[in-house]
Formats: C-alpha cells, sequence, structure tokens
C-alpha cells in the first residue's frame, strides 16, 4: 500500500493531480480542499494517500490532510458509498461541516451533495455518527487558491468539467459556475465558490 506521496505537482486538473516523486508521475484524485490548500508554484507537497484496488482499475486518492484522508475511508465503509461519492462529499463540504450535519441529523444539508439522495443521506448519518472521531471532526477547511489556473474565458469551462468529474450533471454544473463566475477569477475559485453556493442553496 501507498500510505505517503512526497514530491511536486505537475498537472492540476480537478479532480486530478499528477505528482512527480524522484521522477516518477503518479496520477492522484483528489478532494477539492486539497487543491486549495497546495503550495505555490513548484513548492514541494506531501499527499497522505489511500489507494484503492478493483478488478477494473487501480485509484489513488491523495489528501493534504491526514484528518480528510481518515474521513475518506471511513465513508467508504459506509454501504453504497465508493470512491467518487467520498471525493465529492469531501469536495461539497468541510470536515467540520459534515460532521455537523451528521451529528444533527441534517437530511437536506446532505442531499445537497451530489449522487446523494434521501436514502444515502439517512444512511450516512445513521452509519457516520458512530465513526466520526476528533480527528475528523477538529480539522478546519482552509481555503486558498495557490497555484490556481489563471483566469480567462477558460476557467469557467474547467470549473464546470471538474464538477462533472466530481458526480453533477453537467446542465447543474454549468448553472453553479455562470452563477459565481467572474472573468477575474481562476478555476479553483470559480469552483470553490460553485460548491459553496450549492451547499447554501
Amino acid at each position: 500500500m501507498i500510505g505517503l506521496l512526497r514530491g511536486r505537482v505537475l498537472v492540476k486538473q480537478p479532480p486530478f493531480l499528477l505528482l512527480e516523486v524522484n521522477g516518477v508521475g503518479y496520477e492522484v484524485e483528489a478532494p477539492m480542499s486539497t487543491f486549495y490548500d497546495l503550495p505555490e508554484g513548484d513548492q514541494e507537497v506531501v499527499l497522505y494517500t489511500h489507494m484503492m484496488v478493483r478488478d477494473d482499475a487501480h485509484s489513488l486518492f491523495g489528501f493534504i490532510r491526514e484528518s480528510d484522508r481518515a474521513l475518506f475511508r471511513s465513508l467508504l465503509k459506509v454501504n453504497g458509498v465508493g470512491g467518487k461519492m467520498a471525493l465529492a462529499i469531501l469536495s461539497g463540504m468541510s470536515t467540520d461541516e459534515f460532521s455537523l450535519y451528521v451529528q444533527s441529523g441534517d437530511v437536506k444539508a446532505l442531499c445537497r451533495l451530489p449522487g446523494v439522495g434521501k436514502k444515502t443521506a439517512e444512511r450516512l448519518i445513521i452509519e457516520m455518527r458512530d465513526r466520526l472521531d476528533k480527528s475528523v471532526t477538529g480539522a478546519a477547511a482552509a481555503l486558498a487558491t495557490a497555484g490556481a489556473t489563471p483566469g480567462g474565458a477558460s476557467a469557467d469551462g474547467d470549473a464546470v468539467s471538474a464538477l462533472v468529474a466530481l458526480g453533477y450533471k453537467a446542465p447543474e454544473a454549468t448553472r453553479m459556475v455562470a452563477a459565481v463566475f467572474d472573468p477575474d477569477m481562476d478555476t479553483e475559485t470559480v469552483i470553490r465558490l460553485a460548491l459553496q453556493g450549492k451547499a447554501r442553496g
């Protein structure tokens, strides 16, 4: 199992990162919370990783915080939650927000996440209440746009593509981006604001 990678980010295209480690490029899937906190420029980054092996694919997931990986692994134990949905949950709300909604039984708030219907939200609340520990609930959602894609005509398109990759339908992703987009924004800022708008809606 690969538990940690230390290297330089060569490509950022949410939800994928290409991380160079000693001359080897690792393709890593990461939640937007990790993208927001990546260091600027050519600085070294450490990602806590989780490797998922299936018959048809090997997937590597990366997280800037160990608490995010802990929540991701807990989510995978919930019936009906796979890697894509777990990433969408971590992208759509902070670990603190998720913990609050689970502990308060807020089905409506969880249903705003892509792919999460009422039954899945209820299952998350029932199964996650006892699994959430201090290492998960104490995590803060620091939002940064370091090293983001420069603002411009492609930022909105890239943001829509990223939201679709996270599980939103294309028309919904387009509406979410259109509601917050400004030409001066970079891609990660557009994604962050679109997700925040969805969470408030």
